[in-house]
């Protein structure tokens, strides 16, 4: 009488933990692909002979002091918020190539995190801060870590 719990052999089958295995594997490299993280936070290099010509006037955010002071101070130091990663990851969702993007339409009224950037590094600046010491300070503050 043949034993009834034995298992039928497998025949060629491919074996329940390689696709654990591969499960894992998969999740790892999405998450790694599609979570903000340092690795995305490079800073740009400015652009030699950068000006303020496209960042919007102060002016047209008369109705919100406060903003219309950010956008004067970006337009203030463009060679510099021109080298700056912008932590709100607008680059992924706007195109933007630096903080000073973020300044050339109505974007960066309407994020804090861009507004606290440009104060930031314009207040570093004053104090005669390298663009490397600017780029850490705010690396720091708003990084991904």
């Amino acid at each position: 009488m043949a034993n009834p719990k034995k298992r039928p052999a497998r025949s060629g089958g491919v074996p329940r933990w390689i696709y654990i295995l591969l499960g894992v594997l998969v999740l790892a490299v999405a998450y790694r692909l599609l979570a903000p993280g340092q690795a995305e936070a490079a800073h740009p290099d400015p652009r030699p002979g950068i000006t303020a010509e496209k960042v919007l006037p102060a002016f047209r955010f008369a109705d919100q002091p406060e903003v219309a002071e950010v956008y004067e101070l970006a337009r203030q130091i463009p060679d510099v918020i021109d080298g700056i990663y912008c932590y709100c990851d607008c680059h992924k969702h706007y195109g933007h190539r630096s903080l000073l993007t973020c300044f050339e339409s109505e974007h960066g009224s309407g994020c804090d995190v861009c507004m606290q950037e440009v104060v930031m590094a314009y207040r570093l600046h004053q104090q005669g801060k390298s663009l490397e010491q600017i780029r850490a300070a705010i690396d720091a503050a708003f990084g991904h870590a």
